[in-house]
């Protein structure tokens, strides 16, 4: 029997006739730094990003860099150092992000959504002296101020670098993002960096399961995942690289859409930037009419760009972040006549560990049959093994297990500890997973989120994508809750978001017995609610856990529950 140790991926090395390398090894000792600079060497004139009516090309962009390089040494920041930045997406961001690198200094991307008290966890645990934000997040930042350690604070507008500069709202002790780079020379400081030991980035996960936990990532874990993101492009290369462009609707400050962004600039491509990753109607006009070579979202994005108008196009698509239903996947393919390339990772693995060649391959005309549902083969130089969650023995071929990860892409720990969170340089990453024979991976649950009925293990994941298939569901998400009746058993609820045509038309019973016909008896939904929005991680993941806790909660105010403690 085919068994993980096997690598029976590595016969899927291959886009038709082209094989891919079984190796990227070894990687270059590099900074991050460096890609932009080498890019805007090679390709000067190329624009490096599209925003709001303006373009900066890439020669420009490294120009800015440097500038704002040689103003935050003025202001003190030194090697070693972290200076956060709450930024949308918007030139400022990837400006700020080399720069910052150029000083010695690692970044940490806040989101903007995060109201004050996430802020503070973030910055306070990042030790964060400087901070990077808009006018928007300003007074926010300001009011954690006293709670950290901000010594400085440098405000933009999201007009700023647009075709459009409005005046800039301002508080005393704020340093101005364009002054300071107007007022310095291009001349980053002289730093020593290892790239293989000096963090680069300092990122937090986005706390869907629990508080956020700063991921540490080198320059060598950050250039490795770029390299190995180029690797299934590499038969495409010469048609791609300095030649076309991206689009990047998640957000900068998200791990996934960090890495895109420094592959991007890795191949001298140009970014089309959209500063709200909710605003489905601009992202299916930018692709209508700039029609990028690739464009990446996550799966809540997908289910609403397929009822938001987006016609036949060729562009090619990704999904990571989250498991993206088959149905959505269809009915993508169904509208646009491309299919969504599922990739896999986390904000641990510093980029992708998995994609699924067989549907990146289809747009290309090389591939026959497309395997939807999964997020694909191991990339280069990435070990895994699948683990039982009851005996912690790797498992077989078509058996489900937890997925642990191994490779020069996965972090070096948690902050602030070199080591944290891994088992030998393992990281399990809490993904209910197999492998079939042929070498291709399928995500069933989160191993937090799996419900327990009576004993019976059920994976939400399934009902979800059962609950996907009806006609009139644009979002979907089950969660175990509680029994009453029955102390350490769960029973399952689930929350829908209607399509606006379907709203008021469907009842409870009809998701219900819909259900039914799909899923044992043991996992269907006791309880269905209907909302006019779900709730999202900053990430734009469905947001499992809030969900949880809300209901915990109501069950507690009821009396359903006993209160703990």
């Amino acid at each position: 029997m085919v068994s993980v140790g096997d690598k029976p991926w590595l016969k899927q090395y291959r886009l038709g006739p082209y094989k891919l390398p079984q190796t990227k090894a070894p990687y270059p000792e590099t900074t991050v730094h460096s890609l932009l600079d080498a890019t805007a060497a090679e390709f000067p004139d190329k624009a490096a990003c599209h925003y709001l009516g303006r373009e900066i090309p890439y020669s420009e962009m490294k120009l800015l860099s440097d500038r704002l390089a040689a103003s935050l040494a003025d202001l003190g920041v030194k090697k070693g150092d972290k200076v956060a930045t709450v930024l949308p997406n918007c030139p400022q961001f990837i400006i700020s992000d080399f720069g910052i690198l150029k000083t010695g200094a690692a970044h940490v991307p806040c989101s903007v959504m995060h109201k004050a008290a996430d802020l503070s966890y973030e910055i306070g645990e990042s030790g964060a002296e400087t901070v990077i934000c808009t006018d928007m997040s300003l007074e926010t930042v300001n009011s954690i101020k006293d709670k950290t350690r901000i010594r400085n604070m440098i405000v933009t507008s999201v007009m700023d670098y647009s075709a459009e500069e409005p005046a800039l709202r301002q508080l005393p002790g704020a340093c101005q993002f364009r002054d300071l780079i107007e007022t310095h020379e291009p001349a980053p400081p002289d730093v020593d960096i290892d790239p293989v030991k000096d963090l680069a980035v300092l990122s937090f996960t986005g706390g869907a399961t629990g508080l956020p936990k700063g991921v540490m990532l080198t320059h060598y874990n950050r250039v490795v995942a770029v390299v190995q993101t180029a690797w299934s492009y590499e038969p495409l290369e010469v048609g791609i690289r300095g030649k076309t462009s991206c689009m990047i609707p998640i957000p900068l400050f998200h791990a996934y859409g960090h890495l895109m962004m420094h592959f991007g600039v890795y191949w001298g491509l140009k970014a089309y930037l959209l500063p709200d990753p909710r605003d489905t109607e601009t992202l299916v006009q930018m692709l209508m009419k700039y029609r990028p070579f690739f464009c990446a979202c996550v799966p809540t994005q997908y289910s609403r760009l397929v009822t938001g108008g987006l016609g036949r196009i060729t562009t090619m698509f990704v999904s990571t972040t989250a498991a993206l239903a088959p149905e959505v996947a269809q009915k993508f393919r169904h509208e646009t006549g491309v299919p969504i390339t599922e990739a896999y990772g986390l904000t641990e693995t510093g980029g992708g560990t998995h994609i699924n060649l067989s549907s990146f391959s289809k747009i290309t005309g090389f591939m026959p049959v497309e395997k939807f549902g999964s997020i694909g083969i191991p990339l280069p130089d990435t070990e895994v093994r699948i683990v039982d969650l009851d005996t912690g023995r790797e498992v077989a071929a078509g058996q489900e297990g937890e997925l642990w990860v191994r490779g020069p892409q996965v972090m070096i720990g948690y902050w602030p500890q070199a080591g944290k969170g891994l088992v030998d340089g393992w990281l399990a990453t809490g993904d209910v997973v197999r492998m079939e024979e042929d070498g291709y991976f399928y995500i069933t649950d989160r191993v937090k989120d799996m419900a327990n009925i009576s004993g019976l293990k059920v994976y939400t994941r399934l009902v979800d994508d059962a609950l996907y298939e009806h006609p009139a569901v644009a979002d979907a998400v089950a969660i175990g809750i509680p029994d009453p009746e029955r102390p350490g058993s769960e029973r399952i609820k689930a929350f829908i978001r209607l399509k606006t045509e379907s709203q008021g038309k469907v009842t409870e019973e009809e998701i219900i017995a819909h259900c039914r016909d799909r899923l044992p008896v043991y996992a269907v939904p006791r309880f269905i609610e209907f909302r006019e929005e779900l709730p999202l991680t900053v990430t734009l993941k469905l947001f499992k856990r809030q969900l949880r806790e809300e209901e915990i909660a109501k069950m507690k105010a009821g009396g359903d529950l006993k209160q703990s403690g």
